[in-house]
């Protein structure tokens, strides 16, 4: 069933821009001071039209839902929400299509010869040391983040992350989450009613799922990572003033959907609208999030600064913008995080035409030991340390096997020595996959903060850190890591059982004892195009990567698969030739795989 949402007149509208925005709109918890015990029941359906951002008369944008209508989602989907969807993409539609055309030129820039490097124009932010970031300040739950687990929000996974004892769980809308019409709105069901304690969840064995307590408070605290500035979302139509209609930004529906409805309620019970921020490649694309943060405070009545956002620093661009960033943010930042697997990815990505020299070897060869990884992990503490941030470490993908002892013995030892590296550096908090990665990556964290909260009071005077060391790429071939027959098998094997699990709907695999998200497709995917276009010959066999080479890899790892009732690997293998075997190199694979593969597969049906 398809529906659309009525925007014709029915009286005042919370959300006129002519009227000024401070405090209307406000959700009813908000408004009474209440907390609500019983969720309303949903509507069966949806009422038709579209839902636009005024009735004064002015005409203004409409938001329209064509996605099918499941089960309780006229709760999310309701008019005022997507009231609200219309007014983030009135103001910040355009400004967001300009962006993502700086990304376009800035690449070609850099693919013509051009290195990225710190701003001039931006010296005096760098050069001033009075300001700082709101950080933790008034943002309870924040303290305190050492050990932070990942994950998507399935109703499965929300309660499993929520009673698995971390500080924080990053609530995974991007990179972990396939972007299935399904996967977006219940996701946003699982997270409202986990915020109120209500959530639930038995699977088709019976097993019950149940929160630990119902007082959010008690849990992890919330962040939660919307869709990047790049992705639509297919489901959601917005006409502008013009007439002109185009998919919603996945990201304006992913925090707009989340903040109306959570904010509020959030906020009663003790914590507070907190954000991760993916794929920002420099001060520009932070400072439209802010203002994003501002429309949306003010249009529900939340004061400024109640949002705190940590942004993940996992693009090269980024890398040289971290103090900009902070800074555009300032009064609704908490931190940065250094996401590690993306930003391999994006110095893939930026290098892919500049030859042998900036070829990177074998991905699992990649360690954050290599000196150019370090110097970015360490300009991002001292950085975030001279601002009153948090530093967030990264990833470690290995995952333990509950059956295998030995690989759970390997997962233990591997994540340790990450996390005490680590945590040795400066950082606050980190990042795991899995429940039984809690204590590990803690116990690191224990020993150097003892009973303090972080140690954003560490500051790094001496880390020194300019253009040439972040863009040493050659440094990890230099130190002994190779280019491999059977990375290059890897890489083609993990993004194709990769793409074949997102395209049914999960986005975030075990796969050879990692937990791998789009983040490896993608870096999988580069390397392979990378190597091509390189003309990179393999240190083992001395062969070179060739598209015929890896077109035979590529029928061999589909033909080894085996047989699985709904599999994709047939698509996944089409995505795969796509985007790392033609001459052109799509800037992320996401976009071509959602729009021509995943929107109307059944992955996609409510």
């Amino acid at each position: 069933m398809t529906a659309t949402i009525d925007t014709r007149p029915q009286g005042a509208n919370p959300f006129d821009p002519d009227a000024g925005l401070a405090g209307i709109g406000t959700p009813p918890a908000a408004r009474t001071g209440s907390v609500p015990a019983v969720r309303s029941s949903a509507p069966s359906t949806l009422p038709s039209g579209g839902v636009g951002a005024s009735r004064t008369g002015a005409r203004r944008g409409v938001i329209t839902v064509t996605g099918a209508v499941g089960p309780r989602y006229g709760e999310i989907l309701t008019t005022e929400a997507l009231q609200f969807l219309a007014l983030l993409h009135d103001r910040f539609d355009a400004a967001r299509d300009e962006l993502i055309a700086q990304r376009q030129l800035r690449r070609q820039d850099i693919a013509d010869g051009s290195d990225p490097d710190f701003r001039a124009s931006t010296r005096p932010v760098r050069d001033d040391p009075d300001w700082r970031v709101a950080g933790s300040r008034g943002a309870p739950g924040l303290e305190d983040r050492r050990v932070e687990i990942t994950g998507p929000t399935d109703p499965k996974m929300t309660i499993n992350a929520l009673n698995s004892g971390a500080r924080c769980w990053l609530a995974d809308a991007e990179d972990a989450s396939s972007p299935t019409w399904p996967n977006v709105v219940e996701g946003q069901l699982a997270l409202h009613d986990a915020i109120r304690g209500t959530l639930s969840f038995t699977n088709e064995a019976g097993k019950e799922y149940t929160l630990r307590s119902s007082d959010i408070a008690d849990l992890p605290t919330i962040v939660f990572r919307p869709r990047g500035w790049h992705l639509d979302e297919a489901h959601l139509r917005y006409t502008d003033s013009n007439g002109i209609t185009s998919s919603a930004l996945g990201g304006l529906v992913d925090f707009g959907l989340y903040f109306f409805h959570n904010a509020a309620e959030l906020i009663a019970r003790g914590r507070g609208p907190y954000f991760y921020l993916p794929k920002l490649e420099g001060y520009k694309e932070a400072r439209l999030w802010n203002e994003v943060f501002e429309v949306a405070q003010d249009a529900l009545g939340i004061p400024r600064g109640t949002i705190r956002a940590t942004v993940l620093i996992e693009t090269l661009p980024a890398a040289f913008e971290m103090e900009e960033i902070l800074y555009e943010l300032r009064d609704h930042c908490a931190g940065l995080n250094a996401g590690r697997w993306d930003y391999l990815f994006s110095v893939i990505k930026c290098f892919r035409t500049r030859g042998d020299s900036y070829v990177l070897p074998d991905r699992a060869q990649v360690t954050m030991t290599a000196p150019f990884m370090r110097a970015y992990t360490e300009l991002l503490v001292a950085t975030c340390h001279k601002r009153g941030a948090h530093a967030i470490g990264g990833m470690s993908a290995f995952i333990p096997d509950r059956r295998s002892p030995e690989v759970t013995r390997e997962a233990f030892q591997r994540v340790a020595a990450d996390k005490k590296r680590e945590a040795g550096d400066g950082f606050d908090g980190t990042w795991v996959a899995h429940p039984d990665l809690i204590p590990v990556a803690e116990a690191e964290f224990d020993a150097v903060l003892g009973d303090a909260s972080n140690q954003v009071g560490r500051l790094r005077p001496d880390v020194v850190v300019g253009q040439h060391e972040l863009l040493d790429i050659a440094s990890a071939r230099r130190a002994g890591a190779t280019v491999t027959s059977a990375g290059l098998r890897s890489n083609v094997s993990v993004a194709v059982r990769y793409l074949d699990a997102w395209l049914r709907g999960t986005g975030a695999a075990a796969l050879d004892n990692l937990m791998e998200d789009a983040a490896t497709a993608e870096i999988s995917r580069s390397q392979v195009w990378q190597w091509i276009a390189s003309g990179t010959v393999t240190d083992d066999d001395q062969l070179p990567v060739t598209r015929e080479r890896v077109e035979a890899l590529l029928l061999d790892v589909v033909a080894s698969l085996p047989p699985d009732h709904g599999n994709r690997i047939e698509e996944a293998a089409a995505i795969f030739r796509e985007v790392a075997l033609r001459d052109a190199f799509p800037p992320f694979l996401t976009s071509p795989a959602y729009q021509g593969h995943l929107v109307g597969s059944p992955a996609d049906q409510a």
